[in-house]
């Protein structure tokens, strides 16, 4: 894999991801007549849909972790690359699943906490927009393996 390649391919994956959940919302939304607060302990998304959610979130962050922090300091540019790109898809599809279930609760149910649970997933899961620094930043990378990267803009 190039480090071009990964660097462009990243935002892409990203922006698109994030792009369908909004477009799924939008959907969603326009869709669903109702829109009511009201908490029906009989729904099992009202338990579900919470849960879901912040077990994708806090998995997300512990995957992404272990993923990176088992890339090897001497393992080459490309592999750690290619590893790095495996632990951000890993960690945005633990955020995009948990956010299309509160997508169909809400559709199903009208139930506005299913809906603001998957509006906060999906900024979090925008703020997660892999830039250079990010990638820099969570590979902890050589001086070399910096000055490939930047030498190959």
């Amino acid at each position: 894999m190039q480090i071009k390649s990964l660097l462009r391919t990243l935002p892409i994956i990203h922006f698109s991801m994030v792009i369908g959940l909004v477009i799924f919302t939008g959907f969603v939304y326009w869709n669903n007549p109702d829109f009511n607060a009201a908490m029906n302990s009989s729904d099992i998304f009202t338990y579900l849909v919470p849960v879901v959610a912040a077990s994708g979130y806090f998995a997300s962050k512990a995957i992404f972790q272990n993923l990176t922090a088992s890339i090897g300091r001497n393992d080459g540019l490309q592999n750690k690359l290619s590893r790095y790109q495996v632990a951000t898809i890993i960690k945005y599809a633990l955020l995009e699943g948990p956010a299309i279930l509160a997508l169909i609760a809400y559709y199903l149910s009208g139930n506005a906490l299913h809906l603001v649970i998957a509006l906060s997933l999906i900024a979090y899961f925008f703020s997660q927009r892999p830039t250079r620094k990010k990638v820099l930043d969570d590979l902890n990378l050589s001086l070399e393996e910096q000055k490939e990267i930047d030498s190959s803009r």
